[in-house]
């Protein structure tokens, strides 16, 4: 009974894998029915057909369910999700595109024990923190805190309208407000309002992956029924979401008349009005009404146009009628349209017999523009007309369909065949010679009565149509022909575009029924009146078929009128529900305009979407999962988005984070703090798991990201804790030095006093060390970051704070001293919060200091590849190390390294690869003509485009014009091939106009990072070889 009930709620029909369902579960049919809805237990090959258990009969999946199950602990829920994952994992178990969107989410026992968690927690135990670290501005997703998914569809859905988070995250009362609400309701609105204010804020700045709205939601548990044992109606929450907002927002608005909401910035967003007018018992009878998401049913329609004119439609409403035999019929009328138009669609209905609710999986298509002029006031004479119209059309294609059918199901009987098909074997019949020889008394009583054998055999239907033709044929005009009839068996239909013909191999013509006796006469007759009659009836079934494609064509194309076409609303949000009628789970497609793309949000997970995948979830129809909410937002709201995120969606959020009340900043400064702390702890773990006697693969990995710029777009992304890490690794060295010298400190006054001593003595050495003259050979900064902090005046808590990190590396475990000082300094950087450092200033500095290596690395790597005559690659790094310094210098003379220098041979590389290019063209050799102007479409081109768009100094000036004189010379040379002259005659308009060009410049490969003395050394030997003859190269 239980396995019936699970089949019908998930619509998953495998016997196995519900059992074990259901054994995980205790037999509890709610808590299966969880495990399996959840993103970690999708229906088996949910993609492919759902009545083919098959499928998983045979495969390695179907034969390790029973033993999986068998051995599930029903104490333990974590185990099902255990076999489930790993059942699922194969390529038979799931469709391919669902494993990018399976989610990191935590175990199924955890769900009851959510909500006892801290806000801003570490959630599961994920193995890299890039599983709970948001990328860039990627949009965050929303926890799941046990069936809450219909609150994360529908806030992300509002949270990505501009103008609705401005409007939360704006919200404010005044003081008198704030003290004269006694009311609970008001109190709740109000801290229900600086909650939801919370999770948006986060959802904006913060560095998590996924945000917990438990506090939120824990103000919505009283407003339902026991929201952690039922998965909430979308519609429901969003109604009582909107209400509660618009009581909110109606404490902010200052009017005279409570009841006045014109003003309320809810109302003005999402409710609009419609007039309904109508007759009832022969009395008319009109009101306006405020709606706020509009009802539309889906059963008996098949996209949203229909169910609108449905809605808007009940009854006759013609005058004539209205009064006579017509009792009740109205019109609906919007008068005004919300900005944002939601519409939601029941696709749910009571069974009376089996007394509970169910879902209609009927598929109902909806457009990603709808036209709202049809259903305006406004536009009311122009559509009355067209929908008279569109009546009279749908008539007249009744009658005509009516017409077709007679032709195509013709016959008085209960079989009924296509009449073309009819008069086929009537041929067939006369034409097929009798098997049987006929008697020479047949033979004369045939020769006496020719007619009574022909119409003996064949049959009183087709003596009646030989002998009244013409009440089979009416000839009419196109649009009123006679109709017949679809194929009502399964007979061959024969082409009618052939001359008719028995049909047939002669032995099945031999074994056939066929007349004793016909004559050349009789049958020479017979074939002329049905060819003729065929050529009569096809012309009458294409003329009908003509006629209803013309009148289809005019009912799809009555509303294209431009005059219908002045209200544009594009589709925003889509909410989706799989499942049935009481269980299920919850989703959200949603439009990023910066993007140009869907997305997906579903649960903590946001992926890249498409309209394609989108379609098969919504329209409903083929699976259980359909669309169950549709959000749409009019022109002016659209172009209001494109306004807000013209550029890059990431400068966008970081505006608005700027732009946030100071107490929110601190809110969002607060909860990164926290995930800070959270990942050092979460790495102590770790650390204490496996031993730390040498840096790991990863760290090395980490290392060569950070220094040359491996994944430089992701090091930006990564935490402070993160660069300062890989900074306090660098010079671990150094620091071990410090700590070593601490000896005697540490055994008389303990380990307290060794880190202070440390502390302070390898301050006092770096300072002194950055207040060294620099010479040629030597750059202090590359030592160490504190050098290059003091050198740029830093902020004392950075530097402090900084030199602390080092202290507190996980590298220092060398001995009980080390780890002793490694904790206490630990224990230090917890006690400092967000108040006493800036952070994200501190984030900047770090990431200056990771971008001045590079730049440094870079440059060496160049001058040696100069040496030694390796031009192309060389010039690709001085490219690059120069536009990575220029930004450093915007900052400070001491950010970055010397610019001339990179300039200087910047240049001369340029000059000698422009030679060797112009000698490899005129070289007059295929691959080498090639070559030389590969090396000046990828190199020398993008290059000068990139010194021409910065402050040129004259130099490369001089050196530009040079380059371009060369290729100019060869202009009208005598001697140089045709060929050669049309490709040269390519290459100059880019040469000379460089502004039109699109900078393609690729990145030079990755250097394995140096230790600071090796860099420091390599360093020095680079710049003594620059004012030598001796070639360097330095391991």
């Amino acid at each position: 009974m239980l396995l019936n009930q699970l089949k019908e709620i998930t619509g998953i029909q495998d016997s196995a894998f519900l059992q074990a369902a259901l054994k995980a579960a205790n037999g509890d049919l709610m808590e299966a029915v969880t495990f399996l809805t959840e993103e970690h237990a999708q229906e088996p090959a949910q993609d492919t057909a759902a009545a083919e258990p098959s499928a998983w009969e045979g495969s390695a999946v179907g034969k390790q369910l029973p033993q999986n199950g068998a051995a599930l602990n029903p104490n333990n829920k974590d185990d099902l999700h255990t076999v489930v994952f790993r059942q699922l994992e194969s390529p038979k178990g799931q469709a391919a595109e669902r494993d990018a969107e399976r989610p990191q989410e935590v175990h199924s026992a955890e769900n009851k024990n959510r909500s006892k968690r801290k806000r801003c927690e570490v959630w599961g135990e994920n193995p890299k923190q890039s599983d709970w670290r948001r990328v860039g501005d990627w949009p965050v997703g929303m926890k799941n805190i046990g069936n809450t998914c219909w609150f994360s569809a529908v806030i992300q859905s509002l949270f990505q309208l501009p103008e609705f988070r401005r409007l939360v995250l704006g919200y404010s009362l005044p003081q008198n407000v704030l003290e004269s609400c006694h009311s609970r309701t008001g109190k709740r609105n109000i801290a229900f309002m600086q909650e939801l204010q919370c999770l948006f804020a986060l959802m904006l700045g913060t560095r998590r992956k996924f945000v917990d709205p438990s506090a939120a939601l824990e103000l919505l548990r009283d407003a339902f029924r026991s929201a952690e044992e039922q998965q909430q109606d979308v519609s429901e929450f969003t109604h009582k979401l909107l209400d509660w907002l618009e009581d909110a927002f109606q404490l902010a608005v200052n009017v005279k008349s409570p009841a006045d909401k014109s003003e309320n910035p809810m109302v003005q967003l999402f409710y609009g009005t419609f007039l309904t007018e109508g007759v009832h018992e022969g009395n008319t009878f009109s009101k306006i009404e405020t709606f706020g998401q509009y009802p539309l049913q889906v059963n008996g329609y098949r996209n949203l146009n229909e169910c609108l004119e449905g809605a808007m439609v009940e009854g006759e409403m013609d005058e004539e009628t209205a009064t006579q035999s017509v009792k009740y019929g109205q019109e609906r009328w919007f008068t005004k349209l919300p900005p944002v138009l939601t519409f939601e669609l029941s696709r749910f209905e009571f069974n009376q017999s089996l007394g509970q609710p169910e879902k209609i999986h009927t598929k109902l298509e909806f457009p990603q523009t709808i036209y709202m002029d049809r259903y305006l006031y406004c536009s009311k004479e122009l559509i009355q007309m067209k929908r008279e119209e569109m009546k009279r059309l749908k008539e007249r294609m009744t009658v005509l369909q009516q017409k077709l059918e007679r032709y195509m199901k013709y016959g008085s009987g209960p079989a009924r065949f296509p009449l073309p098909d009819m008069l086929q074997y009537v041929l067939e019949f006369i034409a097929t010679k009798s098997a049987v020889p006929a008697s020479p008394e047949c033979v004369s009583s045939a020769q006496d009565s020719e007619t009574t054998v022909l119409q003996s055999q064949a049959g009183s239907c087709i003596l009646d149509m030989l002998s009244q033709p013409n009440s089979i044929l009416e000839r009419k005009d196109t649009e009123t022909e006679d109709a017949a009839v679809l194929l009502a068996n399964s007979s061959p239909q024969k082409k009618l575009d052939v001359p008719l013909q028995p049909s047939g191999s002669p032995a099945e013509i031999s074994e056939r029924p066929a007349p004793h006796v016909v004559s050349e006469e009789e049958m020479n007759l017979v074939r002329t009146c049905l060819q003729r009659w065929r050529n009569e009836i096809e012309q009458d079934v294409q003329d009908l078929k003509e006629s209803i494609t013309r009148v289809n064509l005019s009912i799809e194309q009555m509303y294209c009128d431009p005059l219908l076409q002045q209200v544009p609303y594009h589709l925003h949000a889509v909410l989706v529900h799989e499942g049935q009628a009481n269980a299920g789970h919850y989703w959200a497609y949603i439009y990023d305009q910066p993007r140009k793309s869907w997305l997906k949000y579903n649960d903590i997970s946001v992926t890249e979407s498409s309209w394609e995948e989108l379609e098969r979830d919504s329209f409903g129809g083929s699976k259980n999962a359909s669309a169950y909410c549709l959000m749409y937002i009019s022109d002016k709201v659209s172009s209001f988005v494109a306004d807000e995120d013209d550029g890059s969606e990431v400068g966008q959020f970081q505006k608005e984070v700027e732009a946030l009340p100071p107490e929110l900043r601190h809110y969002i400064q607060e909860d990164n703090w926290r995930l800070e702390q959270e990942a050092e702890e979460w790495e102590e773990e770790q650390s204490c798991k496996i031993p730390q006697m040498e840096p790991s693969a990863a760290s090395e990995s980490q290392d060569l990201s950070s220094e040359s710029g491996l994944d430089q777009s992701s090091g930006c992304e990564q935490s402070v804790r993160s660069l300062s890490s890989e900074h306090a690794m660098i010079v671990k060295d150094q620091t071990a030095k410090a700590i070593a010298n601490t000896a005697t400190a540490y055994e008389k006054n303990g380990v307290e006093a060794a880190l202070y001593k440390a502390f302070h003595e390898e301050y006092s050495r770096l300072y002194l060390l950055s207040k060294e003259t620099p010479t040629p050979q030597n750059d202090a900064r590359l030592q160490h970051v504190l050098v290059y902090f003091l050198q740029n005046n830093a902020p004392k808590q950075v530097v402090e704070r900084t030199l602390l990190e080092q202290f507190a590396d996980k590298n220092l475990s060398y001995d009980e001293r080390s780890i002793s000082i490694m904790k206490v300094a630990r224990a230090k950087l917890r006690e400092i919060g967000p108040d006493e450092v800036d952070m994200e200033e501190y984030k900047r500095w770090h990431e200056d200091y990771s971008l001045f290596r590079k730049v440094s690395v870079y440059l060496l790597t160049g001058l040696e590849l100069y040496q030694n005559r390796k031009y192309q690659e060389s010039l690709t790094y001085l490219v690059y190390a120069y536009q990575s310094n220029t930004a450093l210098l915007m900052k400070g003379t001491n950010r970055g390294v010397n610019e001339s220098l990179i300039a200087l041979y910047r240049r001369k590389c340029l000059l000698k690869l422009n030679e060797v290019a112009a000698s490899l063209f005129v070289s007059c050799e295929e691959a080498r003509v090639a070559e030389g102007i590969s090396i000046l479409n990828e190199l020398i081109i993008p290059c000068m485009h990139l010194m021409s768009t910065c402050d040129i100094c004259q130099e490369d000036l001089d050196a530009i014009e040079v380059m371009r004189n060369r290729w100019c010379s060869y202009l009208g040379q005598e001697d140089m091939d045709a060929n050669l002259q049309m490709k040269l005659g390519e290459l100059l308009p880019r040469l000379l106009d460089c502004s039109a060009e699109v900078i393609v410049l690729k990145e030079p490969p990755k250097i394995r990072p140096n230790s600071p003395y090796d860099l420091c050394s390599r360093f020095a030997a680079v710049m003594e070889s620059i004012h030598g003859a001796s070639t360097v190269t330095v391991k």
